[in-house]
């Protein structure tokens, strides 16, 4: 990862972030991500998601995290989601992991999870899991960084152009 790249975490979502935000889940969808979305993508409906999760980030519910360039661009972002049922006080979901076409191969994406451990960490968690596609470069990275495999689910969601694909979930115990 570049020195140039710092990641931090969203207090808020202004109407800056969320524009920012919305170009990177739009070049994600746009590059063939099975993000919960389908093609076309557009600017409106990227920022109605941003903005929920907003809404969500104000009620302590999650956490976004940022990864920015050198001119302060955002160029990849993650969500851990701290609202959990109460019989799981223990655990997150990582969700959301996004990082531009532009900004991938450099190890943003490593660099937002081990974020995302500290803070969940910190907000007392210790298991986290996430879903991703079966194959994809989020696979084989949660792998890579020590994710447990639990299985793999057939026809799970949609790629972006409709056609179905599998999903994998992982998860991982955290230990300070």
């Amino acid at each position: 990862m570049s020195d140039a790249v710092r990641i931090r975490c969203l207090p808020a979502l202004g109407a800056g972030e969320i524009a920012q935000l919305s170009d990177v889940l739009i070049d994600c969808v746009e590059g063939g991500a099975s993000v919960n979305f389908m093609l076309p993508m557009s600017r409106a409906k990227a920022e109605a998601f941003w903005h929920k999760v907003s809404a969500s980030v104000a009620r302590d519910e999650r956490v976004v995290l940022v990864a920015e360039d050198a001119d302060g661009t955002i160029v990849g972002t993650v969500q851990l989601i701290l609202l959990q049922p109460e019989n799981q006080p223990h655990r997150a979901e990582i969700a959301k992991m996004l990082v531009h076409r532009r900004g991938r191969r450099g190890g943003l994406g490593a660099a937002l999870l081990a974020a995302a451990e500290e803070r969940a960490l910190a907000a007392g968690k210790t298991l986290l899991v996430l879903d991703t596609v079966t194959g994809s470069d989020g696979d084989r990275l949660y792998t890579r960084l020590g994710w447990q495999r639990c299985g793999e689910i057939p026809n799970y969601a949609l790629w972006p152009d409709g056609r179905l694909c599998a999903a994998t979930i992982f998860f991982k115990e955290l230990r300070r």
